[in-house]
């Protein structure tokens, strides 16, 4: 239920958290002893927040009701 801006914004971080791990588990990059979990938790509830205060999320909201 997120406007088509928010939705390529959550992609977006979901990719970048994705690769970032990616080069953890290669053995590129230590990334502070931070777990997938927290990470993920960190990036959904910031996509929570941009879609509560995106006018458009909230249209779409009111659209579907």
């Amino acid at each position: 239920m997120t406007c088509e801006k928010c939705t390529k914004l959550i992609g977006v971080l979901l990719l970048i958290l994705g690769l970032i791990f990616l080069l953890v588990d290669l053995g590129k990059w230590a990334f502070w002893g931070i777990q997938w979990w927290s990470a993920v938790l960190i990036v959904f509830g910031l996509a929570k927040l941009c879609a509560s205060g995106c006018p458009a999320c909230k249209a779409c909201k009111v659209k579907k009701k």
